[in-house]
Formats: structure tokens, C-alpha cells, sequence
């Protein structure tokens, strides 16, 4: 028997499970959803068009540093947010029961919406 005998089987398993698991918060992009790249200082697209109801949105840091998304509605109410994205990394920022309306959505790190990062989310 070799050095590893019957531990051998479930290494093999560990170290498969520990591949999928892939690093650093970059995932996939979901069917269906839209995706907005985060750079210095801007969204690309910055004006957003989606049918209400449950949106989903695929964020890509294609930047230097770290932002975030944040969703508001015209009285300034926080709809939805992502977590802060690493430079390189992206994010799956799901929204249910989005009601038809337009909102706007920023950046709410220090200085960056005040520097251009903000745009327009409608849903119809």
C-alpha cells in the first residue's frame, strides 16, 4: 500500500471540491441578467432599461479599486446595494419585486459618485 493508503480517495475528493470552488469573488455572468462594469469613475452602460419585477444585475470591477452599486428611488430610499468589489473581482446584485419607476444607482464610496459614478435604472 503507499504512503497515503485509504486516505488517498478523499484527498482526491478534497482537492477537487477545493478546485471548484474557484477564488477571489469572480463569478459567472447569469442568464438573463445585465451587466454594468465599475471602472474609475463611471458605470458602463450608465443608463439602465429592465422589465420590473426581479432584476438582475451581473457587476464586473473592471477598474483599479474598489466600488460598489447602490440603487435608489426619487425619494432617495435604498432599493438594493452589492458589496464593495475588489479591482478585478464581480458580483450577482439580485432585485426582487422591483416595482416599474426609475431609479438612480451610484457608487457610495468617498468622492466617486461626486466624480461621475452614477447613472439611471428604468423599469417598465
Amino acid at each position: 500500500m503507499n504512503c497515503l493508503g485509504k486516505s488517498a480517495p478523499i484527498l482526491f475528493v478534497f482537492i477537487v471540491l477545493l478546485a471548484a470552488c474557484g477564488g477571489g469573488g469572480r463569478v459567472g455572468q447569469p442568464a438573463g441578467s445585465t451587466k454594468v462594469t465599475l471602472t474609475e469613475y463611471k458605470f458602463d452602460p450608465s443608463t439602465i432599461s429592465v422589465n420590473h419585477g426581479k432584476v438582475v444585475l451581473f457587476l464586473v470591477n473592471g477598474g483599479t479599486i474598489s466600488h460598489d452599486l447602490i440603487v435608489t428611488d426619487s425619494s432617495s430610499h435604498r432599493m438594493a446595494g452589492s458589496e464593495l468589489i475588489s479591482a478585478g473581482d464581480s458580483f450577482v446584485l439580485s432585485i426582487d419585486n422591483l416595482p416599474a419607476g426609475t431609479y438612480t444607482f451610484f457608487c457610495d464610496q468617498p468622492g466617486h459618485e461626486q466624480a461621475g459614478m452614477k447613472g439611471t435604472l428604468t423599469a417598465t
